[in-house]
């Protein structure tokens, strides 16, 4: 018989920790001493100390552990904790690995970006969605709000129902920069089932990954703002996709103060 601060030594588990585990029912002592108090363990229980540290290290809680033990004889079934906890652990792997490459793009970014830490860079996908739409050229860039006004007369008519979330988004279709006539085209999401109109178009937009920056205040933060997408796809080895659009969360048409607006500066991405 082993007195517990031997058989914390052999068993790497601390005096506080196999006090616990007997409180819990995980592994209980061999003998008690009704005088003393003191725990006994045998020499015959450090292989089941030692199974419940490695269950522990590979992220087990001690609850699910107990659950584990039940099943140590049945190969299947602990092959199915097993599977469970893996998946788990490369999803865990996953977002940390993720997390660290922010981490060192923004670390890379500091000192040489003076935008590095003002629009924050992530990568999301924007779902599936059913939305109402208008594509023209039109004169400027600026005059953008000719679309809106269109969209919301012809759905208004048909009493379109909107989604929720409900997105606003402007899609940027030319290639380049145009200095007149951007082509341009509005979507809002919407739900139920309804016919295209003149200049309204309803269609599924499929699911797409996107690099996204939201700012605060007027379209004077643009310009910045790509500098930041377009540094992030970089340094992260991802490469554009797709036309650029941009998600109005507070638009013009809720606030006149341009200080309130909320726009989110989408880029369609893929992995190099």
């Amino acid at each position: 018989m082993l007195r517990i601060g031997d058989f914390s030594k052999l068993s790497r588990v601390s005096i506080r920790m196999l006090r616990h585990y007997d409180e819990i029912g995980l592994l209980i002592p061999e003998h008690v001493d009704n005088f003393t108090g003191y725990r006994y363990y045998s020499e015959t229980q450090l292989p089941l100390a030692n199974r419940i540290h490695a269950l522990k290290e590979m992220g087990f809680t001690l609850s699910t552990i107990t659950e584990v033990l039940r099943t140590y004889h049945d190969p299947q079934a602990l092959r199915e904790f097993l599977l469970i906890k893996q998946a788990e652990v490369k999803e865990q792997a996953k977002k940390t690995a993720h997390r660290l490459q922010s981490l060192e793009t923004i670390i890379n970014r500091l000192g040489k970006d003076e935008n590095a830490m003002n629009y924050n860079v992530v990568l999301k996908e924007m779902p599936q969605r059913l939305v109402a739409s208008i594509r023209k050229s039109i004169p400027s860039y600026n005059e953008e709000g000719i679309l809106w006004e269109e969209l919301m007369k012809e759905i208004t008519h048909q009493h379109v129902q909107l989604a929720s979330p409900c997105y606003a988004i402007a899609v940027f279709h030319d290639q380049e920069y145009e200095e007149h006539d951007p082509d341009i085209e509005i979507q809002l999401s919407v739900q139920g089932t309804y016919k295209n109109k003149e200049h309204v178009v309803f269609k599924t937009v499929p699911p797409i990954t996107v690099a996204s920056a939201t700012f605060q205040g007027g379209y004077e933060h643009i310009a910045a703002v790509n500098q930041a997408v377009a540094n992030w796809v970089r340094d992260n080895r991802y490469e554009f996709a797709g036309s650029m659009f941009n998600i109005y969360h507070v638009s013009p048409a809720q606030s006149p103060n341009p200080d309130e607006w909320v726009t989110e500066v989408c880029f369609p991405v893929r992995k190099k």
